[in-house]
């Protein structure tokens, strides 16, 4: 539905699940929680490939007018805290500038960062929320809101070739062109969002520290250089809530109390996704990512299937929190029903790919399981 995993989406999934089958009531009698989901939906569809453009335009313009693309890169280095793994040797800037110089090979570098289910899920979300703040305070900046739109885009796709570079779990011929264009997503992301003013750059700068600080939280988890406690596991959760809760608060332009409103619904239902991709990534690759709820749950139970069902009520924890948000909305706030069709969809993402470990994926369970006794 808006995610490259559409089939998750059709009605035989969506009836599998308590979420999917309410999904499918609001479809099927057209309210306008469905009406307003499909209008965003078939609007960020219509736009994508304007924004798609103007990112590799954008991106493109960065690296042929920069004249040390060294400096830039041991720069995003320093930001980024020193993390070794993300740098490219300097023998090879160079060359991976010479690779990228050719405009289609870039564009399918950000072709596949772009294949993500949080930019996929994303993109309408940012343009409803905007929709909501401009309803009510009578914005019709339209360039203003391309601009702010596409800088926290994407800065969320930033995260994609960080982490397949860390991870190393896909993509493995292209980490290195990654490790280059990492710096010119990150200022190309802050070149839109200054256009936006000094309020909500600074609210974006805060969110970006916030979410590299659980990186290296999460880096550090799964080096095993930091303890595995629910205090930490909660801590690297600032990659997901800062960076989607920062856009949520950006797209009403930083403005109170609204602001506090979105940023509650987007960082709740982003770590609530975070739960349902561990899920996800397990049956994928074929085992439990450390760090993780999973993983976290599984050690403290020593039962996977337990640690499992643990992260679903994890997931719907972060959710309810979300639903408060909705709750402090007026009734009569535009895309107050667009939002509660769009938790929908999150919850049943997550109880998705609960099912179908738990029911078709047996085998994953027991070899789980034997990898949890291996390791305590």
């Amino acid at each position: 539905m808006s995610s490259k995993d559409d089939y998750i989406f059709n009605k035989l999934n969506l009836l599998r699940t308590s979420s999917g089958r309410k999904i499918l009531k609001s479809g099927l009698l057209k309210d306008k929680k469905y009406f307003l989901f499909k209008h965003y939906l078939n609007e960020s569809t219509k736009q994508y490939d304007g924004f798609v453009n103007r990112y590799k335009d954008g991106i493109y313009q960065l690296i042929n007018s920069d004249s040390s693309p060294i400096d830039t890169h041991m720069s995003f280095i320093d930001e980024i805290g020193g993390i070794k793994e993300l740098e490219l040797e300097k023998s090879q800037i160079a060359i991976v500038r010479d690779r990228m110089a050719d405009s289609n090979v870039l564009n399918d570098r950000i072709n596949r960062i772009l294949n993500s289910n949080f930019i996929k899920m994303t993109y309408p979300v940012f343009y409803a929320l905007f929709d909501g703040y401009a309803e009510t305070s009578n914005f019709k900046d339209n360039f203003m809101r391309d601009d702010v739109i596409d800088g926290h885009l994407i800065a969320i796709d930033l995260s994609e070739p960080m982490d397949r570079i860390v991870d190393r779990d896909e993509d493995l011929d292209y980490l290195e062109d990654y490790k280059f264009l990492n710096p010119y997503i990150l200022s190309l992301a802050k070149n839109k969002i200054k256009k936006a003013g000094p309020d909500v750059f600074k609210v974006f700068e805060s969110g970006f520290r916030d979410a590299l600080l659980g990186q290296k939280i999460d880096y550090d988890l799964k080096t095993n250089s930091l303890a595995l406690t629910f205090d930490n596991l909660e801590l690297s959760y600032k990659k997901y809530r800062s960076v989607l809760g920062t856009a949520g608060k950006n797209m009403c332009l930083n403005q109170k109390p609204l602001s506090e409103i979105y940023y509650i619904g987007m960082a709740k239902a982003a770590e609530c996704v975070g739960c349902g991709n561990e899920i996800q990534d397990a049956i994928g690759n074929g085992g439990i990512k450390s760090p993780s709820w999973p993983l976290f749950y599984s050690l403290l139970t020593q039962d996977v299937k337990s640690g499992f069902k643990l992260t679903l009520e994890k997931s719907k924890s972060y959710l309810s929190e979300a639903y408060l948000a909705v709750e402090m909305l007026d009734d009569n706030f535009s895309i107050k029903p667009y939002l509660e069709f769009l938790f929908l969809t999150v919850g049943h993402y997550n109880e998705f790919w609960y099912r179908e470990l738990v029911t078709k994926r047996t085998d994953l369970l027991k070899k789980f399981q034997n990898d949890l006794k291996i390791m305590t």
